[in-house]
């Protein structure tokens, strides 16, 4: 049981791996072989496909549920947010503003994304009880101590010289283009892709519970979005040398954002079925800490005060909110007779329903959970729940 609880930890901290080695490289992509954000994205969709067809082919071969008209309409949705608007609005705003700006504006995320949650009912926010309050102090503190880490400089703290040296290293502080104007559009652009990321989160959320396949529903979700950016890389950027993966660095690039896109839809699918999607989005501040430390282990960057007062304020955040969805969980499930499980059609995934054995109409009822306390039976029949 511990192990399991610790798998869900585990999949968001490789989730921030995978992030912080695929912004490191496209980044350099963009820079120093000049690719356009555009083509980088289609071609990450379409690494991404191909990387999925064999995991939804054979893993979910015999189990994989009939697709219905409104699950292919949910899961298009996904990738026309998640996917398309998400990572086209981001990889354009990388372009125009920096790294660290592009990647500490992405930590409105959880904020964003408790609001949209709640407005949805997919999150209570319980403002008077503590665990709420946590959640509230949590997330309030993981975007203060990201813009501080971001926006905060202060003295430099000698850690020593990192030991890797190449030639992007050695020059990368001075090889950016950007300018004043557009690295306030850039931020913009930025923030609009948090937006949309944010409500991916919620669809996915309905996503994973109407439609179980996780291997199948990303293959989709990366087919359909590789062929929207194609189509919008190709209105933009006419030119062949503009899709050319050569120099190397390109196709680098656009394998790993590929391989990583893979993966970060299915951990993501996986971790919001099990724990809703503010505890995915949470981890999403660590993504600041581990780009700090690869900045200066590969490219050379100084790491300041404000570096390690912003990492500070973000794991403090990071826990508090945890520690609330944690004790909010624990709440409910003791409030709730252990026996006989019901299937839930639709509500909370954070919450099974389940009901004494002794009910006779325990095989028939399909229960519906709503936030209100009201259970709706196959027969439109309502009972209230105590």
């Amino acid at each position: 049981m511990a192990m399991q609880g610790l798998l869900p930890v585990l999949a968001m901290v490789i989730l921030q791996l995978g992030y912080t080695g695929m912004n490191t490289t496209s980044k350099l992509a963009m820079e120093y072989s000049n690719m356009k954000p555009l083509v980088l994205v289609a071609y990450r969709q379409i690494f991404a496909t191909v990387v999925m067809v064999p995991f939804a082919y054979f893993l979910e071969r015999k189990t994989r549920p009939k697709i219905t008209m409104s699950v292919l309409f949910q899961i298009f949705l996904c990738s026309l947010t998640g996917i398309t608007g998400n990572q086209v609005l981001f990889f354009v705003g990388l372009e125009m503003s920096s790294l660290t700006i592009a990647v500490a504006l992405t930590n409105i995320l959880p904020a964003v994304t408790f609001i949209l949650a709640a407005i949805f009912r997919q999150e209570t926010v319980g403002i008077k009880r503590i665990t709420g309050q946590a959640k509230v102090i949590g997330t309030l503190l993981c975007v203060g101590g990201a813009m501080f880490l971001t926006f905060y400089d202060g003295p430099i703290i000698h850690v020593g010289e990192s030991k890797i040296h190449w030639k992007y290293g050695s020059n990368s502080g001075d090889h950016s283009s950007h300018n004043q104007s557009n690295s306030v559009l850039g931020s913009l652009i930025v923030i609009a892709s948090t937006i949309s990321w944010a409500v991916w989160y919620i669809i996915q959320a309905k996503v994973s519970n109407l439609y179980p396949a996780h291997y199948t529903s990303t293959l989709l979700m990366c087919f359909m979005g590789s062929i929207q950016c194609a189509v919008i890389g190709a209105c933009v950027n006419h030119h062949n040398s503009d899709w050319s993966l050569n120099p190397p660095l390109r196709l680098v690039a656009s394998l790993y954002a590929g391989i990583c896109t893979a993966l970060a839809v299915f951990l993501t699918s996986w971790t919001i079925q099990r724990k809703g999607a503010l505890y995915v989005s949470i981890f999403s501040p660590l993504l600041l800490v581990l780009v700090a430390f690869a900045g200066w282990a590969l490219l050379h960057e100084k790491i300041y005060v404000g570096t390690v007062v912003g990492s500070f304020l973000i794991v403090l955040g990071l826990y508090a909110v945890l520690w609330g969805k944690d004790k909010e969980t624990k709440t409910k499930t003791e409030g709730i007779s252990v026996v006989t499980p019901l299937k839930i059609t639709e509500g909370s995934s954070d919450l099974e329903l389940q009901v004494p054995k002794d009910s006779g109409s325990n095989k028939e009822l399909i229960a519906n959970v709503e936030h209100n306390g009201t259970i709706k039976s196959n027969k439109d029949e309502e009972k209230t729940w105590a």
